[in-house]
């Protein structure tokens, strides 16, 4: 019998752990299917309610009233769409990325999809190529492997015959085989995923207070709608489908869902902006993540640091210049067929050499022995490695100094044995070569920037801590003294080593789940970074998880932040626009919750009194167009650089309850002098009817006015326009026609739009007292020369 432990399986074997299950078959490649996102996005709270007045206004066969109902397709496709293209990247993404592993069978050498790889199949390996599968080594010709995706252990692991691999790490120098002994769910790699598979939403404060708000609503809608319908259909010659349309005109404009909306197209061109900048956005939501983060735990490897090292100095000890070290080195770098990361470094610092030496004898470098050398014809041999290998006294000590600022020291120097596999013969030092990790150039900046953002930067890495506060220091960043993951033993000890530090290293990735958990205990929105498999129950965790593009397929996949240039740089503009777009949201709500307000005030007043409802549905939702809808579509626009506060339904409570109260009892004070108790006829009532929307028009678009300030020209010009807006549907006779309008009763008219100035008074007055009462500066105009937004921020930080 052929033994598949040298040879490969064979076509019978294959087939045989294909019946069994014994296949690489792997998780879908991102969080969330189709279904479900069409799912989450369609049957919403506001969706119920609408559709639900919906149906109700179309057994009347007023399609004209049922106007309000595509809001229902606007609310559902803008969040589907967003979240389908971010699934389609994702997708793209993961496909690009997988390897396609060469398996030796029986039958010969094939390269073969990841999900064709089955159990026992002897998998080869070259520097570069992934590991797909958990294995054991059963060949091994100098072989080193990264798993730094797995462990965030930056130096590589020196693999020997019988050692076992992990699926995600990568083999960086050398050769092998190796042997498939766990695959598909049952991989190290696949078990992480699937436990960080249950996609997760972000948590949202804005959401939960709009669905607050719904779920007041819900409860309020089911008597005021019974009330009002009884009432309706009780009263003298009022035919049933006019007491359908009186009943939905009371009832629409209770429900915000212009809020739903704004909120959602805000967020989507967030979204759209950001992607402009390489960031892939996968859950609307994610946008107020952005803005409320006050900590960024991120990791040193790809994301402070780039891949590989720098060759900082060459510092001669012996009798050779520098540049003639620096040929050594270079003919020493070419003769290396597997050049490990610090050999690359150094190859690019010195270059190919002008005239190659031809090696006749090589000692590869190992982990073991921490040294690698060649011999070149009948030159001397020559070797670099570990100091405190190849050398000791002064020139170990003065190694060892510069190793303690977290860089990395090779000694290069002469030797007349390299053949031995422990240390070489005597070796003649001439010098020492030192390397750096390679720090992003825009890291200083961004870390900077977060600091006067008051945005804590906490380094959480696997690798070594004196490494790790090494980086730190060179980014000119005070971030304290690194501590060491290993000697928190404790979740008291990890927690108040979390609170008080800010760089750590040799952290594994249950201590960084774990971190991340203290951190938001002790009440911190935490952002996380990262690119490794190991990262991804720490990014699944955090309030917002952030992750590579170039990362493992499994951190993409659970991360709510994709950064596909992997520039960290990048995380300033996406906190940027997530507080410009959920300050923005929260000043335009202010609009809605009034409107929200003066609705059901006025319905209940309405069913207090046992009348008719002034207004059709077509009537509320032209209201709706230009005192709120188009201006707060505008109005979200607008640059916003605060950072977002606890606190939203409380502060938009403070001006939409008494503006909301304001404009629905002059509306309806107006309604009753209007009627003067009288039973109106068609005629008679529709004028009434124009005459009261006239007066709830003037009332609400003053609570646009307020709204925006502090003025600038430019939002005076859309006060004013509102207002114009409005004139012309009232006055041109097609608008009026189509509207179900009669300004032809000029007493009527004239009464409402005083009363409407009367109702824009009382809520002039409101805007002041309610910035008397919580100490807020009335701006009515920006500063000449100060931007605006910075006249809001000012405005709000004082509301704090």
């Amino acid at each position: 019998m052929q033994d598949i432990r040298t040879q490969g399986l064979t076509a019978a074997d294959v087939a045989e752990r294909v019946a069994r299950g014994q296949v690489n078959t792997l998780p879908p490649r991102s969080g969330r299917t189709v279904g479900q996102i069409v799912r989450d996005n369609v049957f919403t709270r506001i969706n119920a309610i609408l559709a639900v007045l919906l149906v109700v206004v179309l057994t009347t066969g007023s399609w004209i009233n049922a106007a309000f109902g595509l809001l229902i397709i606007a609310n559902s496709a803008i969040g589907i769409i967003q979240e389908l293209r971010a699934k389609h990247t994702l997708d793209s993404l993961a496909v690009v990325g997988e390897a396609q592993p060469l398996v030796h069978r029986a039958d010969g050498v094939l390269r073969l999809p990841r999900d064709h790889v089955v159990l026992d199949d002897l998998i080869e390996l070259a520097p570069g190529d992934q590991l797909v599968v958990d294995g054991e080594v059963v060949s091994a010709d100098h072989l080193e492997v990264d798993e730094s995706l797995l462990t965030g252990e930056a130096d590589p692991e020196p693999k020997q015959v019988g050692d076992s691999v992990m699926s995600g790490s990568f083999a960086v120098a050398g050769a092998g085989l190796y042997r498939a002994t766990k695959v598909g769910a049952d991989a190290y790699a696949a078990q992480l995923a699937a436990e960080a598979s249950k996609f997760t939403l972000v948590h949202s404060e804005l959401q939960g207070g709009i669905n607050k708000i719904l779920r007041f609503i819900t409860w309020l809608l089911i008597p005021v709608g019974l009330a009002t319908i009884v009432v309706q259909l009780t009263l003298p010659g009022v035919a049933w489908n006019q007491a359908i349309l009186g009943m939905a005109g009371a009832l629409v404009p209770m429900v915000p869902e212009g809020l739903v909306l704004i909120t959602s197209m805000a967020f989507a061109l967030g979204v759209i902006r950001l992607g402009r900048q390489k960031v892939l956005v996968q859950e609307l939501a994610a946008i107020e993540g952005l803005a409320r983060v006050d900590v960024v735990c991120a990791d040193k490897t790809g994301t402070l640091t780039e891949q590989g090292m720098r060759c900082q100095r060459i510092l001669p000890i012996a009798d050779l210049a520098e540049p003639e070290v620096r040929d050594v080195l270079a003919n020493l770098t070419a003769a290396d067929p597997h050049p490990n990361a610090s050999l690359v470094a150094i190859a690019e610092a010195v270059g190919t050499p002008e005239r190659p030496w031809t090696p006749t004898q090589r000692a590869p470098f190992t982990s073991a022995k921490k040294w690698s050398g060649a011999r070149f014809g009948d030159r001397e041999g020559w070797v670099l490695g570990a100091p405190d290998v190849l050398a000791d006294g002064p020139v170990a000590a003065q190694a060892e100094e510069l190793a303690s600022g977290g860089l990395r020291v090779l000694l290069v120097g002469r030797s007349d044995d390299i053949a031995t596999e422990s240390a070489p013969g005597h070796v003649d030092p001439v010098a020492l070569v030192v390397l750096e990790q390679r720090v992003r150039p825009d890291a200083r900046a961004t870390l900077e920037y977060f600091h006067d953002q008051d945005v804590t930067v906490k380094v959480i890495s696997g690798d070594n801590a004196r490494s790790v506060g090494a980086v730190t220091s060179a980014l000119g960043v005070s971030t304290g003294e690194p501590v060491d993951a290993r000697t928190l033993d404790t979740p008291a000890r990890l927690s108040e080593a979390v609170a008080e530090h800010n760089v750590f290293g040799r952290v594994t990735p249950d201590q960084k789940r774990a971190m991340v958990g203290a951190l938001q205990q002790q009440g911190h929105t935490v952002a996380m970074t990262g690119d490794g498999v190991n990262d991804v129950l720490a990014l699944k965790d955090a309030d917002l998880g952030v992750a590579m593009g170039s990362g493992a397929p499994a951190t993409r996949a659970v991360a709510k932040i994709v950064l596909l240039d992997d520039r960290f740089a990048t995380l300033p503009a996406v906190v940027g626009e997530g507080r410009r777009v959920l300050g923005n949201i929260e000043r335009v709500a202010n609009l809605f919750l009034t409107k929200t307000i003066y609705s059901a005030i006025l319905a209940l007043l309405v069913v207090l009194w046992r009348l008719p409802f002034p207004f059709l549905p077509i009537h509320v939702t032209i209201t709706g167009w230009f005192t709120i809808g188009i201006p707060a579509f505008l109005l979200s626009l607008a640059p916003n650089n605060e950072r977002a506060r606890p606190g939203f339904v409380q502060r938009v409570m403070r001006l939409g309850l008494p503006a909301g109260s304001i404009v629905a009892v002059t509306t309806f004070v107006t309604y009753l002098i209007l009627r003067n108790g009288n039973q109106l006829g068609d005629a008679v009532s529709l004028q009434v009817s124009t005459a009261t929307l006239a007066c709830l028009i003037v009332g609400a678009t003053w609570v646009l006015s307020v709204v925006a300030r502090p003025y600038r020209w430019s939002r005076v010009a859309l006060v004013a326009a509102a207002y114009g807006a409005y004139a012309a549907i009232f006055v041109l006779p097609v608008t009026a026609h189509l509207f179900r309008l009669d300004i032809s009763n000029g007493p009527m008219m004239q009464t409402g739009v005083l009363m409407g100035l009367l109702s824009a008074g009382l809520v002039e007055a409101a805007w002041w007292i309610r910035a008397r009462i919580f100490g807020v500066p009335a701006i009515l105009w920006a500063p000449r020369g100060e931007d605006a937004e910075e006249a809001v921020v000012t405005r709000r930080h004082a509301e704090r």
